[in-house]
């Protein structure tokens, strides 16, 4: 099912629908320095940006995924990108209140990269108190899940400082950004979990930095 436009603003940051014309700025951004995505698959150069670009495009147009393009309010800077992924409908019955949804029951975030000027900013936080405000209580899913390199360390932290439970490891679950089975660290949060979630979000929000333009 394709889901209708929409962005999603914050004081700190935009997260604007993804589109082709982003990708030479995520080109841009993502070659300030490349050392940081030792764990994450980003692309370097304009070719295999533009190929990213056009992969998550196409799993938009199938309805399953929705990705963003992040930019800085402040500077109009492009940091990164994100998006949500892995959306899905579950076969309610007819005469159940949730059959037949234009909004998925559960879904995951990811495929998040920030530039360096970004990292331990409001950025990430901002962003995903946007997204999961969004997918709790716009889309009303019942779960979001979020995985990462069991062996990044940052990644896994910065998952449970945002208040992601930890469900423990799967084995050879995605091919790793060097090239081998990856084991991932799976992590999620649940509705019933979520208003505790948005005040411990909003509290770090209030205390983060804002990114301004790359130094």
């Amino acid at each position: 099912m394709r889901l209708e436009s929409f962005e999603l603003r914050g004081k700190h940051i935009l997260l604007e629908p993804l589109e082709t014309a982003h990708a030479p700025e995520l080109a841009a951004a993502a070659a300030m320095d490349p050392s940081l995505y030792q764990w994450s698959h980003v692309p370097q150069g304009a070719k295999a940006m533009a190929r990213y670009v056009d992969t998550a495009l196409s799993a938009r147009d199938e309805g399953k995924a929705w990705p963003f393009a992040t930019r800085s309010v402040p500077s109009g800077t492009l940091l990164g990108s994100t998006r949500y992924f892995d959306l899905e409908w579950w076969p309610w019955p007819e005469g159940h209140e949730r059959h037949d949804r234009w909004a998925p029951d559960a879904c995951e975030i990811g495929y998040t990269w920030l530039t360096r000027d970004a990292i331990r900013t409001a950025a990430n936080t901002e962003a995903k108190l946007l997204m999961l405000t969004y997918a709790f209580q716009v889309w009303g899913v019942h779960r979001v899940v979020l995985h990462t390199d069991e062996r990044n360390d940052r990644s896994r932290a910065a998952i449970e400082r945002i208040g992601g439970r930890f469900e423990g490891i799967l084995r050879a679950h995605r091919m790793a950004s060097d090239l081998i089975p990856r084991n991932s660290a799976r992590f999620s949060l649940v509705a019933a979990e979520w208003p505790e979630v948005r005040a411990g979000l909003e509290a770090r929000l209030a205390q983060g930095r804002v990114p301004t333009t790359p130094e």
